[in-house]
């Protein structure tokens, strides 16, 4: 179990307190809702995580699906929603082959997850993410949209992507699949400069935390980059 794995299994709580304080500007919900039509929409999200995607747009879609494969994740998620008010369907579920039926989602969102996929199967990434791509067209609606988020860099002054890997990756979705893409401020925002050391530490590692006491951040500048497509 690798770094990230072993977050999502065993600190879900931890991680979906860091997450709360990201996006201060709530730059991803205007860049969503200017291209795509939320309204009446069926959104599927998967690698749901904890449930930031769900929550940002509730209030703006008619019904949500959560997929992850993490059980921890996904009891978080059910916690958060509850605490929303929110009556979302929670699925426990690989990308690699999605338990619902075809044409079901008009749109689908998969936020920070297919680019663990590079570190997971370094050997056979772009396969393993063919496949969940082609699952992720088959469940969606013709004229519906795919909205894919990843990571552009945290604690950079400029959006870039982390290593040679996901700028592989990143590139392959333009080249080979059509997605366009947006880059996004999401910065982080906490109280003080300390806070933000020991929230994010046990995620971004000590190269993050030696850079917010450096600099004196108590907001952490984040990059994230949105691909969408819509489906033929």
């Amino acid at each position: 179990m690798d770094h990230f794995e072993e977050i999502y299994a065993s600190q879900a709580e931890d991680y979906h307190r860091m997450i709360a304080a990201e996006d201060v500007d709530g730059n991803l919900l205007r860049a969503i809702r200017h291209i795509l039509p939320t309204e009446d929409a069926h959104l599927i999200d998967l690698g749901s995580g904890t449930g930031r995607i769900p929550i940002m747009l509730d209030p703006h879609v008619e019904k949500i699906t959560c997929l992850d494969r993490s059980r921890a994740m996904l009891l978080e998620n059910q916690r958060q929603g509850q605490e929303q008010h929110a009556n979302w369907d929670l699925i426990q579920a690989d990308l690699g082959q999605i338990p619902l039926k075809s044409q079901t989602a008009s749109i689908l969102t998969a936020g920070w997850a297919l680019g663990h996929f590079c570190g997971w199967y370094p050997q056979d990434w772009k396969a393993r993410m063919q496949t969940a791509l082609q699952e992720m067209m088959r469940i969606l609606m013709p004229g519906g949209w795919l909205v894919i988020f990843e990571t552009l860099g945290t604690g950079t002054r400029r959006p870039k992507a982390p290593n040679p890997d996901l700028a592989a990756y990143y590139a392959w979705l333009e080249s080979d699949w059509g997605f366009t893409c947006q880059v996004i401020a999401t910065d982080y925002l906490f109280g003080n400069v300390d806070e933000a050391a020991t929230s994010t530490a046990f995620f971004f590692g000590p190269e993050l935390e030696e850079r917010i006491r450096r600099y004196g951040w108590n907001r952490i500048p984040e990059w994230t980059g949105m691909w969408s497509l819509q489906s033929l």
